[in-house]
């Protein structure tokens, strides 16, 4: 990219609309965006209803982290719909279920020596809306393991995301993450499923949007450069860092546009070097961009 095109790039990003300035696209602008997330970035956005999108390596699979729990929790939902598990049905959480002190489980902070119980609704929100590992674990326990939720992904048509293990292998293995992934296209696939009520009931489907609209994680990334108040339904995931390297720093979800239309938005920061703060405003940038195009056509 010349220097001179990165100028005018500039020069778009600090104008209020996107459209063409002197040859640039919005292809351009968040083609220059990524260039500053210390990483590799695939990002799809995609308007629901008409159809119009932008994306940057949508093909290439990336570490989920807590990504995963979306289609987890999905998968979850379905078996209540079958009646194979009830929303108000009691389970026991013991020590064995816990993530590492490393790993983030507000369950395991609240109840650190074990032996409780707690409603299956309850352990699907604190999935979602709290990214808790253990109650990610507790949910692939009852559904019999991660192959459960690779089938109901088939079922959607969905083959490019990958659940493969427990948060608790996760914790224990940086390479693991690298076998727990998704394309940006293929999350797009799986956030237009949700959209639409593929796979689920509506009971189950507007449970999983209330949760997903009321998730506090993450609030620089998808929701950082949107206007306050923009109903944004979205399911964080990061990882750890090993030395100056960070796997993980994502964020898809489905945000609400002025006009009515839903922007599907699936964004993966992978193996970055750059600060937190960088990695996100990268993510908030991106989910601005398709706001400044779509927002009001």
């Amino acid at each position: 990219m010349t220097v001179m095109k990165r100028f005018l790039i500039s020069l778009l990003l600090a104008c209020t609309g996107l459209g063409t300035v002197v040859g640039v696209s919005a292809q351009n602008v968040l083609e220059a965006i990524s260039l500053d997330s210390g990483g590799r970035v695939g990002a799809s956005l995609l308007v629901m209803e008409t159809g119009q999108s932008l994306w940057i390596i949508p093909d290439v699979a990336a570490p989920m982290q807590s990504v995963y729990k979306l289609p987890i929790t999905m998968a979850a939902l379905a078996a209540v719909d079958q009646g194979k598990l009830k929303l108000e049905q009691k389970v026991l959480i013991t020590k064995e279920d816990f993530v590492s002190a490393e790993q983030h489980s507000p369950i395991r902070d609240e109840h650190p020596d074990g032996n409780f119980k707690m409603s299956l609704k309850e352990i699907m929100r604190f999935a979602v809306s709290e990214s808790d590992g253990t109650a990610s674990d507790v949910l692939l326990r009852l559904l019999g393991g991660p192959a459960t939720v690779m089938q109901y992904l088939a079922g959607l048509g969905i083959r490019d995301i990958k659940v493969m293990d427990t948060e608790k292998d996760l914790g224990k293995s940086w390479v693991v993450q690298y076998r727990n992934t998704a394309t940006p296209k293929a999350m797009i696939t799986l956030l237009q499923a949700l959209h639409q009520g593929k796979g689920l009931s509506a009971k189950s489907h507007a449970l999983l949007m209330k949760w997903m609209l009321e998730t506090e994680t993450g609030p620089g990334r998808i929701k950082g450069l949107l206007p306050a108040g923009t109903p944004v339904a979205h399911k964080t995931g990061t990882s750890g860092s090993r030395g100056s390297i960070t796997a993980a720093t994502n964020d898809v979800g489905i945000v609400t546009l002025p006009n009515g239309h839903h922007m599907a938005a699936a964004v993966f920061v992978t193996d970055s070097q750059a600060p937190s703060a960088a990695r996100e405003l990268t993510i908030a940038k991106i989910a601005k961009l398709g706001w400044d195009a779509w927002a009001r056509k």
